[in-house]
């Protein structure tokens, strides 16, 4: 497997932990650093030894999004097509993420605008600095939202807030997205690293089939009927109720001891 310094990964203990790393850009996207974190992603699908997923930013920042630095009109050219760039990078790394049936924590360490706001709305749990700020900058020059963030905010936050934030781009603090509901929590900056790396080895050391197919059914919740969630969740039961980390979490309570899972 390659290795891009645009994204920084090592695996520790069962968790992936991925930085983004151009911090003299704000660990804005170029192609490059796209290519490597779809690359770390497809890994923890198919990686058996990593059983969750850690991502955040180097330096000051999250991710200020795309990098517009190569998308000067100044230059002349022709004009970017950037529906080509949605489906080529950011689409592909979404689903991936959205698709991937281990928890994905995101770290918020900084601003996170545009499609840098909108990654981390589509991991799994998201704690973020209490300095951090969310913005959706698109319509600053003159863009729509990308990344998922018209899905992600629409059904989080429900339209109002959606409409307003994204025709606003006024940010949003870490502490009034987690009162929304948008991220699960806004701890010190301080001590960000230290309880998001503790989380992510929390679930890591869990049963990460079981959380796989549990992130699956409450992803289906929002366009399932009832009867089709009940289907689901019979299938998901099953298939869990045959694991061995089922038998192990049963025998490990009943003899009154922590269980030792292995994700199968």
């Amino acid at each position: 497997m390659s290795q891009s310094e645009t994204v920084l990964a090592t695996l520790q203990a069962g968790v992936l932990h991925l930085t983004l790393n151009r911090p003299d850009k704000l660990n804005s996207f170029n192609e490059e650093m796209h290519l490597a974190l779809r690359e770390q992603i497809e890994r923890a699908h198919h990686a058996r030894d990593v059983r969750a997923v850690l991502l955040t930013g180097a330096g000051r920042g999250f991710c200020a999004g795309q990098d517009l630095g190569d998308r000067d009109p100044r230059k002349g050219g022709p004009k970017p097509d950037l529906g080509r760039t949605l489906e080529a990078f950011y689409n592909p790394t979404l689903r991936l993420i959205r698709n991937l049936e281990k928890p994905v924590i995101c770290a918020v360490n900084g601003v996170a605008a545009g499609a840098g706001a909108n990654i981390a709305f589509a991991c799994d749990i998201v704690l973020a600095a209490k300095s951090a700020k969310f913005i959706q900058a698109f319509s600053k020059i003159g863009l729509v939202p990308d990344a998922g963030g018209s899905w992600s905010l629409a059904r989080i936050l429900g339209e109002p807030r959606a409409k307003a934030l994204a025709l606003t781009a006024e940010p949003l603090m870490a502490e009034k997205a987690a009162d929304w509901g948008l991220i699960w929590k806004a701890v010190e900056d301080e001590a960000l690293m230290a309880e998001a790396e503790a989380l992510a080895a929390r679930l890591a050391n869990g049963p990460t089939l079981g959380l796989g197919l549990t992130k699956r059914l409450i992803q289906s919740a929002a366009t399932n009927t009832l009867d089709e969630q009940l289907d689901l969740e019979r299938d998901c039961q099953q298939i869990a109720g045959h694991s061995d980390d089922y038998a192990e979490g049963v025998t490990a309570f009943l003899e009154k001891r922590q269980p030792v899972f292995k994700g199968e």
